[in-house]
């Protein structure tokens, strides 16, 4: 989710939510209260507009005890004027916030009230006959507040005109009303408290979060620790943030063993080429000692030793240049020079050449071309030796047999010219093949630097032939001998329209 949407869900959330909530309290709370309200003061099927009409909660909450005095009024008038009928009467009042007052000629002969003196009500009390008088609705009357007063004028046995008065405060529900009041505020409150949280809490996981865990990243990063993970989450921005931080992280943390294993490389280049190099320079300084002590005293021991130095300087000369070549690779800095060439002259050239240095290895070489006419590509006619040349002397490096021999093919394979060096040597275990073409890689203890050469050979070819848009690949077979295989694309004219 976008962080703009998220901000405009929350908007509305924050407006929505809590009018929803509040209306659903209010149903249900304002219900349960007038509940337990009506409950309180006697009210049947108390209601919101029960409790919020004052004058009819008044009027609901006496009107049990103004029916008993209608009632009595009409059947037993003595009843109001006993003592004990009243004073219980006006107990039960006294529960819901009222009080009786009978009056009899003017004369007030029972005041259940606490707080107003009979000579008040007699002032402040409806007169007998009023209008209004012995209704439900009641009529008011002040005395510093108001009062409602409910009013049954009836005549004693006596044919005395007397009133029956059940009067409330008009305050007397305030309290219940405000503390119903103050409790739905104290909700509302909370409604909004708890939405407001709510939507923190989905902020803060969304943005938040997210950004504390790219600040941990950032501290790994910063004291060099690459191995975490960085999780997506949280809005879409940020989530594209953390993902484009993980490939950063990945990028660093493949950069950083990338780093580790070329200074490994290099060490181990560093170690073949030193040990390689001391060889041939031992030997070139036992030959020249031997030349100074007049150890060759002949004609035929110094043309010997002088080859030999010669044979040695060589080496030494090749193993400095395969050293310079890979550095080149190292930073694609080869230097090509392409042009076409036609493969069968040029590898006739090139196995004459080859003839000539294995015949004085004692290698038989034998050469084959079954290319079907004369195939031209586009290729560096130095490198492409190069290549020959590394991949023959890694074969002759690893021969093992009295009789050693090389064949070089070529055949046609569709657009490719397909070049294929059978040696007889020891051959490669199948596990190794596929590695034989990493830099520095030996297939086993046997292949190490006491056969000379620094490890590199083969991943040179490998780089050229990639360069050149071929491919390497060998097959082996242990004590039979080892077939490189490699690939030049044709070069076809386009024709002219």
């Amino acid at each position: 989710m976008k962080l703009r949407t998220r901000v405009i869900i929350s908007f509305f959330i924050i407006i929505l939510v809590p009018i929803v909530m509040c209306a659903l309290t209010f149903y249900f709370f304002v219900g349960y209260k007038a509940k337990i309200i009506g409950e309180k003061y006697g009210l049947a099927n108390a209601t919101y507009r029960t409790i919020s009409n004052n004058t009819l909660l008044l009027n609901a909450m006496t009107s049990e005890e103004y029916d008993e005095v209608e009632d009595t009024a009409k059947s037993d008038t003595a009843k109001l004027e006993e003592t004990n009928y009243l004073s219980v009467l006006n107990a039960r009042l006294q529960k819901k916030q009222s009080f009786i007052a009978v009056r009899e000629d003017g004369v007030i002969i029972y005041n259940g009230s606490e707080e107003l003196s009979s000579e008040e009500l007699e002032n402040e009390l409806p007169k007998y006959g009023d209008p209004g008088a012995n209704s439900k609705g009641g009529v008011y009357f002040r005395n510093e507040k108001q009062w409602m007063v409910k009013q049954v004028d009836y005549k004693n046995s006596d044919g005395k005109e007397c009133s029956a008065f059940i009067v409330t405060k008009t305050d007397q529900i305030a309290p219940q009303i405000t503390g119903m009041v103050k409790e739905l505020g104290i909700v509302i409150v909370l409604i909004l408290v708890l939405t407001s949280l709510g939507l923190s809490f989905w902020i803060y996981r969304g943005v938040i979060g997210p950004l504390e865990q790219l600040k941990k990243a950032t501290q790994n990063i910063k004291d060099g620790n690459l191995d975490f993970t960085v999780e997506p989450c949280g809005v879409a921005e940020i989530n594209d943030l953390c993902e484009d931080f993980e490939e950063m992280r990945i990028r660093l943390k493949e950069t950083a063993e990338e780093k580790v294993e070329f200074d490994k490389e290099n060490k181990e280049l560093i170690s073949n080429i030193s040990h390689d190099l001391k060889t041939p320079i031992t030997a070139v300084k036992g030959y020249v000692e031997g030349i100074m002590d007049g150890v060759a005293n002949t004609p035929e021991k110094m043309d010997r030793y002088i080859r030999t130095i010669y044979n040695k300087a060589n080496e030494m000369d090749r193993l400095i240049n395969e050293l310079t070549f890979y550095s080149k690779i190292d930073t694609n800095r080869i230097p090509y020079t392409f042009s076409k060439i036609h493969i069968a002259d040029y590898f006739d050239d090139c196995v004459e050449e080859l003839n000539l240095e294995l015949d004085a290895q004692h290698v038989d070489l034998t050469y084959f071309n079954y290319l079907e006419d004369d195939p031209v590509v586009i290729a560096d006619a130095e490198q492409i030796k190069r290549v020959i040349n590394n991949i023959v002397s890694n074969s002759i490096k690893y021969m093992d047999k009295s009789h050693k021999v090389i064949n070089i093919r070529l055949r046609d394979v569709g657009d490719f010219v397909q070049v294929e060096i059978e040696d007889n040597g020891k051959g490669i275990a199948t596990k190794d093949l596929t590695k034989i073409f990493d830099r520095f890689y030996r297939t086993d203890a046997s292949r190490n630097s006491t056969r000379g050469g620094s490890g590199i050979g083969l991943s040179i070819v490998k780089k050229i032939l990639e360069d050149h848009g071929g491919k390497v690949w060998a097959t082996s077979k242990e004590g039979v001998g080892t077939t490189m295989y490699f690939v030049l694309r044709k070069y076809q004219e386009v024709p002219v329209s």
